[in-house]
């Protein structure tokens, strides 16, 4: 972890309290914005209830996308500080999987960042998921190409 930036993939619970922390206490970065992704309680016709989310990914390659798209919104946007943590492995319905928190000079720079961060790592980086269900099912997500992009 660098000074400015936090990138790291978990396989336990990710801290969100330390996540925001890392991000604030700059007087020269007045907008902090973090998105925390969770596994959504849905319900498959066949399977039933969604049990958990599993994680998996190609680590190295996944590491150095997201330190060069941190790399890219510190240029792009002037963010000062930069947060990016992911769940590998299984995550249950209501626990974070993702987290991405930055920090600005401006609010309006930290709310592009932080939307454009999210969505070029759910397109762009090694990280794939699996759906678990109550029959035992399981099943790989495919991204959904009609997701907005920034």
């Amino acid at each position: 972890m660098a000074e400015s930036t936090w990138i790291e993939l978990l396989e336990v619970r990710l801290p969100v309290d330390r996540i925001l922390a890392f991000v604030s206490g700059d007087p020269a970065l007045g907008g902090i914005v973090s998105f925390f992704g969770a596994t959504r309680g849905e319900s498959d016709e066949v399977h039933g209830p969604l049990l958990r989310l599993e994680y998996e990914a190609y680590r190295s390659m996944a590491l150095n996308q997201l330190e060069e798209l941190t790399q890219n919104a510190m240029r792009r946007w002037g963010a000062g500080r930069v947060a990016i943590l992911h769940r590998l492995g299984p995550v249950g319905v209501g626990e974070c999987s993702v987290a991405i928190a930055v920090a600005c000079p401006h609010r309006a720079e930290a709310f592009e960042a932080c939307r454009w961060l999210i969505d070029e790592l759910k397109r762009e980086v090694p990280i794939w998921k699996k759906d678990v269900f109550a029959d035992g099912a399981m099943q790989w997500v495919e991204p959904d190409p009609n997701e907005q992009r920034a």
